[in-house]
């Protein structure tokens, strides 16, 4: 294969570079928190938690999740032709990841409203078992699992090309994102305080991608990176 065809290559997708270099050291430092010794849990819950019933059904949204972030980041990658939709997005994204690592490593949390076991032995049942075996109930604040979701649905629900042509999506991204989020309660995955916490740090870091300032800076990062 020619020079011309990898620096073809190279041009097309060098865009996602920094988001595997992301998830390279997001996973690392995450398998580190997950793995040190704590000696001192900083536990989360209330009464208000233990009002919420366990439901094994929403492990069908919780599993969903891995693959709404994926496709949502792809979708802007890929096939969405404003790059700065797709820098807003993975912008947002890392911001919240990261602050959730910091949290995490000077401050150890967790709960403990997993049920001890379960009353049914069906498919879900033993989908939620195989969750709490790979993931433990410590490192939770604020919710990820909610924090992206939202950072996604943000991105779908302001991007011209789903509004004029796939609206569907975008309110099927709003049903999948309420689902997502009701999951992590219902599952006792995460406590109310999680998921309160990820929605203002959504809010906060929304208002900072998506002020007129960053998008201005996206454009014309994105004209220098044309004309060099």
């Amino acid at each position: 294969m020619s020079k011309d065809f990898w620096k073809s290559l190279w041009m097309k997708y060098c865009h996602l570079l920094p988001v595997l270099i992301y998830m390279i050291f997001y996973m690392s430092v995450f398998a580190y928190v997950e793995n040190r010794p704590n000696h001192h849990i900083h536990l989360l819950g209330n009464g208000y938690d233990d009002l919420i019933p366990f439901c094994e059904y929403f492990i069908v949204p919780y599993y969903l999740w891995f693959l709404y972030i994926t496709m949502g980041v792809l979708f802007f990658a890929l096939v969405e032709k404003d790059r700065n939709q797709y820098y807003s997005l993975i912008t947002n994204l890392c911001i919240g990841m990261t602050l959730f690592l910091i949290i995490s490593l000077v401050w150890p949390n967790g709960h403990t409203l997993r049920p001890a076991s379960f009353e049914k032995d069906t498919i879900f049942t033993r989908m939620v078992q195989g969750l709490y075996r790979i993931d433990t109930s410590t490192n939770i604040f604020p919710s990820i699992h909610v924090f992206n979701s939202v950072a996604v649905h943000s991105a779908i629900s302001r991007c011209d090309y789903l509004k004029k042509n796939h609206r569907w999506l975008i309110h099927g991204s709003f049903v999948l994102c309420i689902l997502i989020i009701a999951s992590t309660l219902f599952l006792k995955q995460h406590t109310i305080i999680d998921v309160v916490t990820a929605l203002l740090l959504n809010f906060t870091t929304y208002c900072l991608v998506y002020s007129p300032e960053a998008t201005a800076h996206h454009q014309h990062s994105q004209y220098r990176n044309w004309h060099n």
